[in-house]
């Protein structure tokens, strides 16, 4: 131990917190989050195997990927209903660390795919709340709304700053 873990035991025993615990979700629409991935893997699963039961090629590929979404989103997002599988608790630990943003172009992403591969409406429905987990997990990437009162400052700050801007280049005229 350094001289430093010395002096703050309590600093250096410590864990690095993952990087989506710091973006400033509370703890509420963490669990919105995650119950709307597992409600869109739920969804992409009914909706892939349905897709399946087809005679069309592209309608099968759509319904396999949607299948795989829906892994994907109960692995990220509920690793406990995957407690067969030895590294669901890794992967769910690595998806933990990705920054909001970087989940919401995942999801996003992932649920656009199957739409573009077969355009129904089995597909579209199927990954609907797929992509709704996405665009949750954006928006709380945006971060908070200011208040009034912060905007109303800059609002002024600015102001003047244009003001001083104009009476400069009047004066610099004369």
């Amino acid at each position: 131990m350094s001289s430093q873990d010395e002096q703050f035991p309590a600093a250096a025993a410590a864990a690095p917190e993952p990087a989506g615990a710091d973006e400033g979700m509370t703890w509420w629409y963490r669990w919105l989050c995650r119950i709307a991935g597992v409600i869109g893997g739920v969804s992409c699963a009914f909706a892939g195997l349905w897709n399946c039961v087809t005679i069309n090629p592209l309608n099968i590929a759509a319904g396999v990927w949607m299948m795989l979404n829906a892994f994907v989103l109960f692995l990220c997002e509920a690793p406990f209903c995957c407690q067969f599988i030895e590294f669901a608790n890794a992967v769910a630990a690595r998806a933990d660390r990705l920054r909001a943003w970087q989940k919401a172009a995942f999801y996003c992403g992932m649920a656009v795919f199957p739409v573009m591969l077969s355009l129904t409406l089995t597909t579209l429905l199927g990954n609907a709340i797929a992509f709704a987990t996405g665009v949750l997990y954006g928006l709380s990437a945006l971060g908070k709304k200011g208040d009034a009162i912060s905007y109303a400052r800059i609002h002024q700050q600015q102001k003047q700053m244009d003001e001083e801007k104009l009476t400069g280049s009047l004066e610099g005229q004369a």
